[in-house]
């Protein structure tokens, strides 16, 4: 079943009832709204002036929704999840965190194949060239020693947004750079909650390892998914509207992410699925009964 995403961008008062979220609007005559927790997969709480109760925030939790609060610029800043995600979950962390370094090194080679490769593809589907790219992913080694990740992101990028002037991806760079931050921040979000679901640790990764990064595994896992981030913010800015501001539109049809429609293992299935089939695949590897990790292919 597809998990709703709820953001709220107003002062509202959160609560729960019979199972379920209690949604009140203390200085409006709307009337109360409620929504059933077990339909929920992220709720994403921007407005500083937003209470929940204990009593939600538990209920939540234990539904193993994502609970999202954003900073002061109004972008994700921070998640919540449960301690207990799996029931096997201290024998999972025990085989993940005694992977062997040959293992990671595989396992990002892999996963740099497929990020390279769903960039060429999505180039082709916007009539770009991507010969070079196509080259580069059959060039990954073992670990990415040669770093062609780098080099495809940065030849990538300028020819997808190759109408903005020396457009170059950086957070804090020009339009569509915030719109960029604000979906690969709703998909590490994703990639987070499915890694806690599958029993194993956000924060150690297999190629990432800043020690100030909690969530260096996701930021792994999710390289190969961005790619889906930059299609939704290509066809916004195509759309020719006005992208320098994040407006609720916008970020409306940035939420829509969990969603989309995404190609894995011989058919079609929505993105936080298709995340978990993935981070499932990757402790099959970390047990040693597979090596192979199952990615998303841009269609």
């Amino acid at each position: 079943m597809i998990k709703r995403t709820l953001f709220f961008g107003n002062p509202a008062y959160l609560s729960t009832r019979n199972e379920q979220l209690v949604v009140s609007f203390p200085e409006s005559t709307k009337k109360d709204k409620t929504i059933a927790i077990e339909d929920l997969g992220y709720v994403v709480l921007e407005h500083p002036q937003i209470t929940l109760t204990n009593g939600l925030l538990r209920k939540l939790v234990q539904n193993k929704t994502a609970v999202i609060t954003c900073d002061s610029q109004h972008l994700p800043c921070s998640l919540l999840q449960p301690l207990v995600g799996h029931s096997e979950q201290t024998e999972r962390m025990r085989h993940q965190l005694n992977a062997s370094l040959p293992l990671k090194k595989n396992l990002w080679q892999q996963t740099i194949t497929y990020k390279i490769n769903n960039q060429a593809n999505h180039l082709l589907q916007r009539k770009k060239n991507a010969l070079k790219l196509k080259r580069w992913a059959k060039e990954v080694k073992s670990g990415d020693s040669g770093n062609h990740e780098a080099i495809a992101a940065a030849f990538y990028f300028q020819s997808l947004f190759s109408s903005i002037a020396n457009f170059s991806r950086n957070k804090k760079g020009v339009p569509p750079n915030n719109l960029l931050n604000y979906g690969y921040a709703i998909l590490r979000a994703v990639t987070a909650r499915a890694l806690v679901s599958s029993g194993m640790l956000p924060s150690v990764g297999i190629f990432h390892k800043n020690k100030y990064n909690a969530f260096c595994l996701a930021d792994d896992v999710m390289e190969p998914y961005r790619i889906y981030v930059d299609a939704l913010v290509y066809s916004l800015v195509e759309a020719g509207g006005n992208i320098s501001e994040l407006n609720q539109q916008l970020k409306a049809q940035l939420l829509s992410i969990p969603a989309l429609d995404v190609y894995i293992d011989g058919k079609y299935s929505p993105l936080m699925v298709a995340m978990s089939r993935t981070t499932n695949s990757l402790y099959e590897c970390f047990n040693g009964n597979s090596r192979r990790i199952l990615y998303p292919e841009y269609m």
